[in-house]
């Protein structure tokens, strides 16, 4: 006796695959196009004859972002009188298969009961083949993802090769506890944004020593800030002359100094080129373990959001930004945080703002960030007119924009809060009252403050260096602490 499976995907056109097994069982993939995917459904036909679809010489394989759907089965159908050698080999059908759905289960270990055994055979989606005596694995080790679809942009996706006909926006994690101790930095921050309605408040860092010092604050998210790494890396303001060299450099220097405890969100200013430079750009930081990103729509000789004189560029060059950024996140499978970043208010106005943040989230964007608002109010409307898209809210003191408190920022509903010159400012202040100290009274007035060699080296990571050294058996740091 012998059984198979008709297996119904929801895709722009038909895709069958052979199972084999101890018992051969044929799939058939009738694909549908629809905006709105069901789940599959695993249920029993009888045989048909073998048949091969026409080659028309066209291909759907676009590189995407594999999912994981739900699967419901059906019971399996007993063929009397049926050898292996009777059934019929991978086959198409092109009529919908319909079935009611008694169990739920995640890719890639559904289950199917054989009519004649007491046994379980689990089929392996990513390889199209059933293996026998398998249990499912738990959904915790199995999230499911699915699409969340918000504009003509999303795509549908097929589940088994994981190809997309469309750019897509950011899948939505529907199974929470992995995520949430991900070691991977862009899935917290992803789990963050999309389960909880936490405020995400960011100081700025710019270097390797205001990061360590952001992180033994307590701080979970840090955000390096262009400026400061202009002014840090380079000693230039902030007009765009770090290259996108620089900036993957020092992103990638602070998003790895203990990528277990934060996670960082970084200025790409608008790409530092078409979308072909920024699909290589977006690229660097997804290898740099960056867990977000803004890309904003100056010209490229742009300059800090906080001086006169912007400049942006078309929404159409805007949006074309956007695209090519979410469709290289897209192939690497990755999730990296698309913050869609505007400097639009200061030469257009709040309402050309509204047009191209909503472009930008109907593209793909995951977090929108208007830059320079006006007022307070402003601040709040956007909030609201873009609800539930989160929004970020970037604070420089004594700059284009009103403070806006951490609980005044809440209250409105930002979501993410990033305060750029918090490490820079109070750097300059510091360091500007120490070598004036120095240049007119021959002091630096550091003495007795406590803050030594050993306070600094402490918060630079001495302890887990000597720690490294020791448990490898070397004698290097020995009796250093």
């Amino acid at each position: 006796m012998a059984s198979f499976l008709c297996l119904t995907i929801n895709m722009p056109e038909t895709k069958t695959y052979e199972i084999a097994s101890d018992k051969k069982l044929t799939v058939d993939v009738d694909v549908k196009s629809s905006k709105e995917t069901p789940p599959l459904s695993f249920t029993t036909v009888p045989t048909t004859p073998p048949h091969t679809p026409p080659d028309d010489g066209t291909s759907s394989e676009i590189p995407g972002k594999a999912l994981s759907p739900e699967i419901s089965l059906e019971s399996t159908t007993q063929l009397e009188g049926k050898s292996d050698e009777d059934l019929p080999t991978a086959s198409t059908n092109n009529s919908e298969t319909q079935s009611k759905t008694h169990d739920t289960l995640p890719i890639p270990t559904p289950q199917v009961h054989d009519g004649t055994k007491d046994e379980v055979v689990t089929a392996a989606a990513d390889a199209h083949e059933l293996q026998s005596k398998a249990e499912p694995e738990d959904a915790l080790q199995n999230p499911t993802i699915q699409i969340e679809d918000k504009s003509d942009c999303a795509a549908i996706q097929d589940p088994i090769n994981g190809y997309q006909d469309t750019i897509a926006t950011s899948p939505t994690i529907t199974n929470a506890p992995q995520a949430a101790y991900s070691l991977n930095p862009a899935t917290r921050l992803k789990f963050k944004l999309q389960h909880t309605t936490d405020l995400i408040v960011c100081p700025g860092v710019y270097d390797g020593l205001s990061a360590r010092i952001a992180e033994a604050v307590g701080f979970e998210t840090l955000y390096m800030t262009g400026a400061g790494s202009t002014a840090s890396m380079l000693g230039m303001a902030d007009l765009g002359i770090a290259s996108r060299d620089d900036m993957v450099r020092n992103a990638d220097m602070i998003a790895n100094l203990n990528s277990h405890n934060f996670e960082l969100i970084a200025d790409m200013d608008t790409g530092y080129g078409g979308p072909v430079t920024i699909t290589q750009t977006v690229k660097q930081y997804i290898r740099a373990n960056v867990a977000a990103f803004h890309i904003e729509d100056q010209v490229l000789t742009k300059r800090c959001g906080h001086l006169s004189g912007k400049k942006v560029v078309t929404n159409d060059v805007y949006l074309s930004r956007i695209r090519a950024a979410r469709a290289a996140i897209d192939h690497e499978h990755a999730d990296i945080q698309l913050i869609a970043r505007t400097d639009a208010n200061q030469q257009l106005g709040y309402d050309e703002c509204m047009v191209r943040l909503k472009a930008a989230r109907d593209c793909g964007a995951d977090v929108g960030l208007l830059e320079g608002f006006k007022t307070k109010e402003e601040a709040a409307r956007a909030v609201k007119e873009l609800a539930p898209w989160p929004l970020l809210l970037n604070i420089v003191e004594n700059g284009h924009s009103p403070l806006i408190t951490v609980e005044e920022a809440r209250e409105m509903g930002f979501r993410i809060m990033i305060f750029s010159f918090a490490g820079l400012a109070p750097a300059y202040m510091a360091m500007k009252a120490a070598y004036e100290k120095l240049r007119y009274e021959g002091i630096t007035g550091i003495q007795g403050s406590g803050v030594g060699p050993r306070v600094l080296f402490d918060v630079c990571g001495l302890q887990d260096a000597v720690e490294v050294d020791a448990n490898a058996g070397g004698e290097d740091y020995k009796g250093m602490i």
